[in-house]
Order: structure tokens, then C-alpha cells, then sequence
């Protein structure tokens, strides 16, 4: 089956004058401008999603899928049954209570406001990667009462005595800045303590640190402190109460369809908040950057569509007298119109077909070859993902792009008339 002398003819006017059958300078600039432009956008966008993604892991690593708290109160009683309520929902995969208050942390070199969250440690684990990202102790030493051994005072002289104090989890960050190890003492400052004559005194307790966590975000884990749930409760005087609950669900995903069947099963007085909802700011920077650089990089790709127009105009100029020809032989508008925007659908296809490969190419060598120090950077490499509808998006878009270059060119081409042009051969 032979091929349309539409395209035949448009693959003939993309070659040289020249016999040796290499393709003209114009056209190789053309296609080259497109490759560019196509492996620039692939990149781009590569990064992108992938830092995306990798900030986003670092969150549910550190944070549950959905929080659910009281609407008029600060403190949630009956939580037990509520928690049964939440993992009857389907998709629900677990759900613990927890305990957020900020506190001061002091040690004997520096102080630090931190948030402090009192949880189960045996079931923190169903609903958080907390256990995952301990880099020192356990998270079930929580629950255990630590041995420490307290000196002698300044006035006696005696062997130190030894004293329980509850576990603390710190992040690795925050215990540096605190200057404290496992095995260390920290004090916990809560400004809510009792009244006195002089007014509200801050409450004060003393933790060992039992371990740390490196989550990965340094926001968290210079600020985030974890003990257990019950030491919480009596340390902030709530009682049998609790400040929330926590969620996992299947699709992290479908977390704002799950969080909204969790309030029609609890009712107004309880509402939920998925992952996206409480980090909305971050995630909606994410996604402006992304399309504004998405935006800007679609300008190398139209700069690179000029290079096609005056490419198919110089075809158009040097090749009158064949359009002619062929209009004399029968040819119509339609089908000359039809030989140019070949030629640069044929340029955009080209250029789209060698920049896929090209901007693949690109991200593997940086991923490679370009590498971090992750005490410093918190990253070892650069997050690297592309989505299959990124690719199809960079394809439609250049492939869009390189044929609407062809518009203009093609209708003069398609008016050209034959008298007009052999009047002087």
C-alpha cells in the first residue's frame, strides 16, 4: 500500500536542494528546537512531581490519614466507643487516640518550644510510620518507666539515688539542638499548671529520653516530642479525655470522601480533617509551581514553533513553481494545504519522539550522578517521578504547538495561484 503524495511530497521539500539527501540545516534547527523544549518539560515536571511525592510520604509518615476532634471542645470523652464507630466505616483501616499540647522543653543547655503529642504506643504503629522512622530506642519504650539515676545534691555527699521518670521520644533534630541522648533527662513546661496567690504556676515534669525519630521534614522533627498517652493525660490534668483521633485509611487518596463519611457517622458534634486539608497551603505552592513552570517551559517549545514557521515559508518561497505545477495537474488548496502542515506535524512528531527519550535520559543522570549529603539536605538525591499523563501532556502539547505553527504557511502555500507563479518561467 503506497503512501499519499501529500507526504511524500512534504518528506521530499523537508530535504536539501543538495543530492546527498541530508536534511536541510532549517528543518534539523526545527527539530532540535522541539527536542529541547520536550526534554526541558520532562524534566522539569519529573522534579517536580517527584519532590511532591516525596514531601508528601514525609507528612503520612509523620501524621495520621484524617484527624477527628470535638467541633465545640478542645478535649474528646468517650473515645473508646468513638474509635470502635471510625473503624466501622469502610476503608478504615485503624484508629488510635492522641494528645496535642505545646509545651516548653528544657535541658540543661538550651529550651525549646515544641508540640508534645501523648499516644498509644502499641497502637501509634496501625496508623503512623512513627515506628519506622525511630533511628534510636523503640517505640514501645514509651510505656515503660525509665531508671534514672539522680546525683546528690550540692549540700550532701552520698551515692546518687534512683528515680522512675516516664519515657519522652524526641526528634533527632530537636534533641541536637536541646543537646541531649537516650538515657538523657528533659523537662517538660506546661503553662496550664495550678493557681496559686501569685496566679497560674507552669506545671513541670522531668522525661528520660527513651529514643528518636528522623521523619525526614525538618519542620517536624525539630518541633514534634511524643510520650505516652495515659502520662499525657495526667500531666494535663484531662482525665479520661483526649484532644483527638487518629486515622489511617486504604486510599490515602480518597481521604476527603472517607473523612466526610466519618462525620455522617458521628454527626455534626465531630469533625474530620483529612491529610490534604490540613497541609492545603503546601500542597496548593506545589501545584502553582509545577503549572507555572510547566507554563514557562511550554514558551521554549513555542519559540521553537517560530523556527517551523519561517522553516515552512522558505519551502513555500523556494518551491512556487512546483505548487504551481501541481495545482495545474489537479492538485487542490486542501491538498496543498495538506503537504505543509505535514511538514510540520512531521518536525513536531520528530522533535517529540527524540525529547521523551532525551528528558528521561536527563533526569536518570541527575539521579545518578548528582547527590546529597542527607545530614545537611535531608535528601541523598533528587526525587525523580514521571507520570504517564505528564508525558502525554508534554506530547500533546509540543505536537499541538508545532502544528498550529504550520497554519499560516499552509494557507499561503494553498492561495499561491499557478498563472501568477509560471507567468515568467
Amino acid at each position: 500500500m503506497s503512501l499519499p503524495y501529500e507526504i511524500l511530497i512534504g518528506l521530499r521539500y523537508l530535504r536539501a536542494k543538495r543530492r546527498n539527501r541530508t536534511i536541510s540545516l532549517n528543518t534539523f534547527v526545527s527539530i532540535a528546537g522541539i527536542t529541547l523544549g520536550v526534554a526541558a518539560l520532562i524534566g522539569t515536571v519529573g522534579i517536580m512531581t517527584g519532590f511532591k511525592e516525596d514531601i508528601q510520604a514525609k507528612i503520612l509518615g509523620t501524621t495520621a490519614h484524617i484527624i477527628v476532634q470535638e467541633r465545640m471542645s478542645d478535649n474528646m470523652s468517650d473515645y473508646h466507643s468513638l474509635i470502635t464507630r471510625i473503624e466501622s466505616v469502610p476503608e478504615v483501616i485503624a484508629a488510635t487516640p492522641f494528645v496535642l499540647r505545646q509545651v516548653l522543653l528544657t535541658s540543661q543547655s538550651a529550651v525549646q518550644g515544641i508540640i508534645l503529642r501523648g499516644i498509644d504506643p502499641h497502637h501509634e504503629a496501625r496508623v503512623t510510620e512513627l515506628a519506622h522512622n525511630m533511628t534510636a530506642g523503640q517505640l514501645t519504650d514509651l510505656g515503660k518507666p525509665v531508671q534514672v539515676r539522680q546525683p546528690p545534691t550540692d549540700n550532701h555527699v552520698g551515692e546518687p539515688t534512683v528515680i522512675e521518670r516516664p519515657g519522652i521520644i524526641l526528634g533527632k533534630e530537636l534533641a541536637l539542638r536541646l543537646g541531649v541522648f537516650p538515657g538523657d533527662t528533659v523537662n517538660v513546661v506546661s503553662p496550664g499548671g495550678p493557681i496559686s496567690t501569685l496566679g497560674m504556676v507552669p506545671k513541670i515534669r522531668s522525661f528520660a529520653v527513651v529514643g528518636l525519630f528522623q521523619s525526614g521534614m525538618y519542620e517536624y522533627d525539630t518541633s514534634l516530642a511524643y510520650i505516652e498517652l495515659g502520662e499525657a493525660q495526667k500531666f494535663f490534668n484531662m482525665g479520661d479525655t483526649v484532644s483527638g483521633i487518629e486515622v489511617k485509611v486504604a486510599d490515602v487518596f480518597h481521604a476527603d470522601n472517607i473523612a466526610r463519611a466519618i462525620e455522617r457517622e458521628l454527626g455534626f458534634s465531630h469533625g474530620a480533617r483529612d491529610w490534604m486539608q490540613m497541609n492545603r497551603n503546601l500542597f496548593s505552592a506545589l501545584k502553582l509551581e509545577k503549572t507555572m513552570m510547566f507554563l514557562l517551559l511550554v514558551l521554549i517549545t513555542i519559540v521553537a514553533s517560530f523556527n517551523i514557521v519561517s522553516t515552512l515559508t522558505m519551502i513555500v518561497t523556494e518551491k512556487q513553481k512546483e505548487i504551481a505545477i501541481l495545482k495545474a495537474m489537479g492538485a487542490t488548496r486542501r491538498s496543498i494545504r495538506r503537504i505543509f502542515m505535514l511538514n510540520g506535524l512531521i518536525i513536531g512528531l520528530a522533535g517529540t519522539a527524540i525529547g521523551i527519550p532525551l528528558g528521561y535520559t536527563f533526569l536518570w543522570l541527575i539521579q545518578t550522578f548528582w547527590t546529597f549529603d542527607p545530614t545537611v539536605y535531608y535528601i541523598s538525591k533528587i526525587p525523580v517521578h514521571v507520570l504517564a499523563e505528564d508525558v502525554l501532556l508534554v506530547a500533546g502539547s509540543a505536537i499541538l504547538i508545532s502544528f498550529a505553527a504550520t497554519v499560516h504557511p499552509a494557507n499561503q502555500a494553498a492561495k499561491l495561484e499557478p498563472v501568477t507563479a509560471l507567468r515568467y518561467e
